[in-house]
């Protein structure tokens, strides 16, 4: 399975939610089972790292995440590239349709609608709430991982 977090700028939740995901498949001993990445809809932060707060708060949780990662925006190879292109909020998936018009075959929705929420995982970078941004994403991975249906 192939999945890739998108968010506005892929320095907050997006790569959070990457390796996170990734921590989750790990201890489940699914690796080889999975290739996850994040990306950005816009091109604000291209190729800057992951924000310091987020850094910290995956550390705290003991979520191991590449240091050497840098924001990307998402291109419409992407959609081919991808089994699930999962989005944090609304925005992200109205923002997407700028760069992958049509979804034909149903891959792009929203992270929390896989546990029965159809709300946004709140932007930290405007918050500062990274705590609950972590917990959101965590029961968003978790419910995919346990093969929840997305609403």
């Amino acid at each position: 399975m192939k999945i890739l977090f998108v968010c506005h700028g892929n320095i907050c939740r997006s790569p959070m939610a990457e390796f996170i995901l990734k921590a989750l498949v790990k201890a489940r001993g699914m690796e080889d089972d999975y290739h996850i990445e994040s990306a950005a809809v816009s091109t604000e932060e291209l190729g800057n790292p992951i924000y310091p707060p987020a850094k910290r708060c995956l550390s705290q949780h003991g979520v191991w995440f590449d240091p050497a990662k840098r924001a990307r925006q998402i291109t419409r190879s992407d959609y081919a590239r991808f089994d699930r292109i999962i989005c944090m909020d609304a925005s992200n998936l109205r923002l997407i349709k700028r760069i992958i018009p049509d979804d034909p075959e149903g891959k792009i929705h929203l992270l929390m609608s896989y546990h029965g929420y159809g709300r946004d995982v709140a932007d930290p970078w405007y918050t500062g709430d990274f705590e609950t941004t972590f917990q959101d994403i965590l029961e968003g991975c978790e419910s995919m991982l346990d093969g929840r249906d997305f609403i």
